[in-house]
């Protein structure tokens, strides 16, 4: 990775101890509830009037909590970076985009609490271990921040390195999570976080397991095989512990930032295809899934057009029999057979007989939305498409509105994360992506 710290980046200590987390998430609530109070009182001497949700959701509150959650990281943290790219279609566009800065924009650890963190997992004598070890990382983010290392027959590294107590806090940060829940507006009064905080807390003691990680890394890079275009760096078990995974160091720069001067359209397109068509591959063949499309997770090499595919924490196994369910979803999807659509949704759990029917409809009419560009012939222009204004507006109504009765299941959840973060990285890209050809024979 050549990415270099981003200036937003400041050395803080991350806060250990249950009761110091709390303390900083309190004030995260109160900070946002203060801003609230301040806006009212300006609208009011304005002669304006808003709903308590339009006082909590502003850019200044939004600002206000991505400071701390990024001061705090580990479990709080991760939950705001799923509020950013989740969080389309139910929250403000610029609250989503502020929480949004958390995907490459935490603070680092101090000198002082990286040397001790090396000290306990290398030994005392650690810095013999390299010829080289840049203190400054090069990437950081909710559970861990990235060094460049050397060895001392040549080999470089990438050691990301988890921040100190992280592991330990997952339980009381969700449970204290409840607190930022209540707080009116953030999150859709009929929407029960309970099942998705679960499901986040299941899966951040997953990708906090280094060793888990290193054996979905090697495993993914199996069954990935040699490919012309994706590259999974190798893991150098020698230099892993529980709290430090080495791997190759990889060049490239961030695939969003393919949106600035000098990337072409061509060049734009290669890598949207490329991994559209790795997201229909991660499902239909290899049946193993990277769940996080965070776009840092993907490094773009302009010299060789390849990509390096990062961060296998959150990496999962997918049945058949859901393959084959999510299979005649999309088939149905592609014929916008809306009868069809609603059968093939509800044997895979996104509408259950009980809901209402008003939510049922409302589900349905968006799948057949963000199915279009299944639907068209040759390549799809997401950059010229308002497909994404279309869908946010849809699902915001219905999250703001009656609501959802229920949530769909959590790998239901996380598996759409998937395809909706890919194609949302397609729109970022104003890429043009022929999507029967991306799924081919799987439809």
């Amino acid at each position: 990775m050549t990415r270099p710290p981003h200036p937003l980046h400041r050395a803080v200590a991350v806060p250990q101890g249950r009761a110091r987390r709390l303390l900083h998430l309190g004030r995260a609530v109160g900070e946002m509830a203060a801003g609230a109070a301040a806006e009212g009182v300006a609208r009011l001497a304005r002669g304006e009037s808003a709903a308590l949700t339009q006082l909590m959701l502003t850019p200044g509150n939004a600002r206000r909590l991505a400071e701390r959650l990024s001061t705090m990281r580990g479990a709080v943290m991760k939950v705001g970076q799923l509020m950013s790219m989740d969080g389309h279609g139910v929250l403000p566009p610029a609250f989503a985009d502020l929480l949004g800065s958390l995907r490459d924009h935490a603070h680092i650890m101090p000198a002082t609490q990286l040397a001790d963190l090396l000290e306990r997992e290398y030994g005392a004598t650690w810095s013999k271990r390299f010829r080289r070890f840049s203190f400054e990382p090069i990437a950081a983010a909710s559970i861990g921040q990235v060094h460049r290392a050397e060895t001392h027959d040549g080999r470089v590294l990438a050691l990301k390195i988890q921040y100190p107590g992280v592991r330990q806090s997952i339980d009381s940060d969700v449970a204290n999570l409840a607190l930022l829940a209540r707080t009116p507006g953030l999150i859709p009064a009929s929407i029960d976080p309970a099942p998705l905080l679960e499901r986040v807390r299941a899966q951040l003691h997953h990708e906090t397991d280094y060793a888990a990680e290193a054996r979905a890394t090697t495993e993914y890079r199996v069954r990935l095989g040699d490919d012309p275009v994706l590259v999974v760096p190798a893991v150098h078990e020698e230099h892993c512990t529980a709290h430090i995974l080495a791997t190759d160091f990889v060049a490239g720069e961030p695939i969003d930032r393919l949106t600035g001067p000098g990337h072409p359209q061509g060049q734009r397109d290669h890598v949207a295809f490329a991994l559209s068509r790795l997201a229909v591959r991660e499902f239909f063949e290899m049946r193993l899934v990277q769940t996080d499309p965070n776009f840092g997770n993907y490094l773009f090499d302009a010299a060789s057009g390849r990509i390096a595919l990062l961060d296998f924490g959150a990496t999962e196994e997918v049945s058949i029999e859901r393959v084959e369910q999510l299979r005649r979803l999309g088939q149905t999807l592609r014929d916008l057979d809306a009868a069809r659509v609603t059968a093939a949704a509800l044997e895979a759990g996104f509408v259950a007989v009980a809901d209402p029917p008003a939510q049922t409809q409302a589900v349905i009419d968006m799948m057949l939305t963000a199915g279009e560009p299944l639907a068209h012939e040759g390549a799809y222009d997401f950059g010229a498409s308002d497909l994404f204004g279309r869908v946010f507006d849809m699902g915001r109504a219905q999250a703001m509105g009656e609501g959802y009765a229920r949530t769909p299941p959590a790998d239901l959840l996380f598996l759409q994360r998937k395809f909706v973060g890919t194609f949302m990285l397609c729109t970022r890209l104003k890429a043009r992506v022929n999507l029967a050809e991306v799924f081919g024979h799987h439809l």
